[in-house]
């Protein structure tokens, strides 16, 4: 079978691999589209703390059931997405519900190889039908499920005044799954075209550009009130430690994003506000169905956050170009 395969950092090559063999109580899935997020540009360029190469990259995907166990409601041909967090089921993590924080867990296309490639097999547990959602909106709803993990973390209501900080993929799940409890969403970034997309095409109700003036605008726009939850999305200390200044009385603060690195702040102003700090890692199934549910409801603009499109057999050329922020990418998806 033909695999996109990273072999080290800034390499990537269209390989023949032997296609899987499917495990008892595993399902063969016929991979038909791979949504591309920003841990595949990290894996290419060489910045993912934990992965050895070569790599076969992806995790958002969506396919149909090429082979399923003997007795599976799964048949050859269902329309699957597929979780990418492969949990022991054992371990603490995994006792108290924790599956998406397991202590051992691999994730396709990072730990082990995944769905860049025309064939994968996976646990039966880990394949969910689509039921009426497009194949190609259900690569997404993997990069979706983790904001909504993250709202869901931070207990957003409709009362809330919420910040999110960074308007790539991740900060726009966020953004719309706050939304769709009724919150009041303020996106902050340092690029004004992904701010101008955030507000014009998926409802943010305001926009910061984090300049030096963010601190005095956000002031101003919240009386001085600051915002009950505020989510980072960026990827970066520096922004993650900027954004306790942001904090409301009694906020809570959810870091979506991970730094291999330490972050401080000032314990006398997060103790006055008595602000709760939260991690926010990968989704629970509960997750995936809210983004489901969501789809269906015609809640979540999928036309819009799709913005390229490519072939696996020419991801080679497509990777690099699409890397570059001048490309404007925000999801990019490659069919199969």
């Amino acid at each position: 079978m033909k695999a996109l395969v990273c072999d080290e950092p800034g390499r990537l090559s269209l390989a023949e691999r032997p296609e899987p063999v499917r495990a008892e109580g595993e399902v063969l899935v016929r991979i038909r589209h791979v949504g591309i997020c920003g841990t595949d540009f990290h894996i290419f360029g060489g910045k993912h703390p934990f992965l050895e190469y070569p790599r076969v990259m992806g995790h958002e995907l969506s396919g149909t059931v090429e082979e399923a166990p003997p007795g599976s409601v799964l048949k050859p041909g269902d329309p699957v997405y597929i979780v990418p967090y492969l949990s022991c089921g054992t371990c603490q993590a995994c006792r108290i519900g924790l599956t998406n924080a397991c202590c051992n867990i691999r994730v396709l296309g990072v730990h082990c190889d995944g769905g860049m490639a025309e064939l994968v097999s996976v646990p039966e547990p880990n394949v969910i039908p689509t039921g009426n959602i497009p194949l190609a909106d259900a690569a997404m709803i993997e990069f979706l499920a983790i904001g909504a993990h993250g709202i869901r973390r931070g207990a957003v209501t409709a009362r809330d005044r919420v910040l999110v900080t960074g308007a790539g993929p991740i900060g726009m799940a966020a953004l719309l799954f706050a939304k769709a409890r009724g919150a009041e969403v303020t996106v902050m970034d340092t690029r004004e075209d992904r701010l101008a997309f955030a507000r014009d095409r998926l409802g943010a109700d305001a926009v910061l550009l984090a300049d030096a003036d963010a601190e005095d605008n956000a002031r101003s726009l919240t009386g001085s009130d600051w915002f009950d939850v505020a989510v980072d999305a960026t990827g970066a200390a520096p922004p993650i430690e900027r954004g306790f200044g942001f904090l409301a009385h009694g906020a809570r603060y959810v870091l979506l994003s991970v730094v291999r690195d330490r972050i401080s702040f000032s314990d006398p102003e997060f103790h006055k506000r008595e602000a709760t700090l939260l991690a926010s890692r990968n989704a629970q199934p509960d997750d995936f169905a809210e983004v489901v549910r969501q789809m269906q409801a015609g809640r979540i603009p999928t036309r819009a956050l799709n913005t390229h499109r490519g072939q696996l057999a020419d991801g080679v050329g497509l990777f690099g170009e699409w890397s570059r922020p001048e490309a404007r990418v925000i999801k990019a998806i490659l069919d199969l």
